[in-house]
């Protein structure tokens, strides 16, 4: 099976909508979203298509196929609106002899064992480093920063790879 790793779609229908293409063009089984899913937050411009209730009617048919963590922008509101769980600030993945751990990446690190994956958004800016354990970053759907690109994360059995939405691979890792 493959997975999807994004984070922060703030709200943009129209990104969303490439990221959920995306999703069906990979063939993918999990969306792993990593926080800030309606809300484009105070520091934020509005991203293009900006529409909360779109999005929720976007995701609500993948329900089951979503693990979400929640991010410094979704609320409690967002929480009810939403059909899936975005009440927690970490999650633990097992997929294909990883460990993966999921947070948006503006609270503390969980602890982490030699050779586990954690992967995190919040910066809007992707992330490779590889230390103790192996700190991903997908950067943002609907608002990179720093020039990067709106993107994702694809994740096929041990590789990882940086795609952004016109399916160009820009960066990989393989475990």
């Amino acid at each position: 099976m493959k997975i999807i790793v994004a984070s922060d779609i703030h709200g943009s229908a129209y990104w969303c909508e490439k990221l959920l293409n995306a999703y069906s063009e990979e063939n993918a089984g999990k969306l792993l979203l990593l926080g800030d899913i309606l809300y484009h937050g105070p520091r934020n411009p509005l991203p293009d298509g900006y529409s909360p209730k779109s999005v929720v009617e976007m995701l609500g048919p993948l329900k089951d196929e979503i693990i979400c963590v929640r991010g410094n922008c979704d609320s409690e509101v967002d929480q009810m609106v939403l059909p899936f769980n975005i009440s927690s600030d970490y999650a633990t993945v097992y997929f294909d002899g990883l460990t993966l751990h999921l947070s948006h990446g503006h609270r503390a690190e969980p602890p982490m064992g030699k050779g586990e994956v954690y992967l995190t958004g919040h910066t809007h800016v992707p992330l490779k480093e590889k230390g103790a354990f192996i700190h991903l970053n997908p950067g943002s759907v609907s608002l990179p920063k720093e020039n990067s690109r709106h993107g994702y994360i694809l994740i096929d059995g041990k590789n990882f790879y940086f795609k952004d939405f016109d399916g160009n691979i820009y960066d990989e890792l393989k475990i």
